[in-house]
């Protein structure tokens, strides 16, 4: 077997009826939703500046004006934010050759056919295509983000680059709220996924069915007395 690259600090097998497993530490679900209620944030009240049929939508943050002067800001939270995320799962994420595989058997994966899926680690082939989605956008929305930020970087760009960038921020706007769109459906549609980053646990039927790798490794670990490294 090869080396565990997606056992992470925190994850555990606890042996019970059912078995319980820890898949994400509490400091792992604080990060993530601090993270998704920032993007969250960021979707409405870009919306509310983006057209004037929106525009409304600026009265949750108390006018106009506060929803620019504070767009910018909640970007900053969320880029910090998902810094932490992404050096807490960018192994886990890396690409893998069952995750090739995964992709083109994507009709059995929609059809439920779980049997007829490759063995997976801690993420599926799905999961990391929107990590890394998201990875890539949101680079390109705070470095776009920052130069048609008037009030701080006005000074430093030009007009034209101004135009280009905020182009550029409203189509890596629009394509991060669409993934962030199949990221809650995906969780929506495999139960079990969302009391995951609620609870921080999910019983032992579940990773095995979904994550069969991943929990193989996690009891290997366990037996073999590694647990003090990455699944502790």
């Amino acid at each position: 077997m090869s080396a565990p690259y997606d056992l992470e600090k925190g994850d555990a097998v606890h042996p019970g009826r059912p078995v319980q497993v820890d898949r994400y530490t509490v400091g792992a679900r604080i990060n993530h939703w601090i993270t998704a209620i920032s993007l969250i944030l960021l979707a409405i009240s870009g919306l509310a500046l983006f057209h004037p049929s929106l525009y409304f939508l600026t009265g949750l943050f108390g006018g106009g004006q506060m929803t620019r002067t504070i767009h910018p800001w909640i970007g900053v939270v969320l880029f910090f934010s998902f810094a932490g995320m992404f050096l807490r799962f960018w192994k886990a994420n890396l690409w893998k050759s069952e995750d090739g595989t995964w992709m083109r058997r994507i009709r059995d994966v929609i059809a439920g056919h779980e049997e007829k899926l490759p063995e997976l680690g801690k993420y599926n082939a799905g999961q990391k295509m929107v990590f890394w989605g998201m990875s890539l956008l949101i680079m390109v929305l705070i470095t776009s983000g920052v130069v048609i930020w008037q009030a701080y970087f006005a000074s430093y760009t030009t007009i034209e680059q101004q135009r280009i960038a905020l182009l550029v921020h409203a189509l890596a706007a629009v394509a991060i709220i669409c993934v962030w769109i199949v990221h809650v459906y995906a969780a929506i549609w495999v139960k079990g996924t969302i009391s995951a980053m609620t609870k921080g646990q999910v019983t032992g039927g579940w990773a095995w069915r979904h994550h069969r790798k991943w929990f193989r490794e996690l009891v290997s670990s366990r037996k073999s007395g590694t647990r003090g490294t990455p699944a502790e």
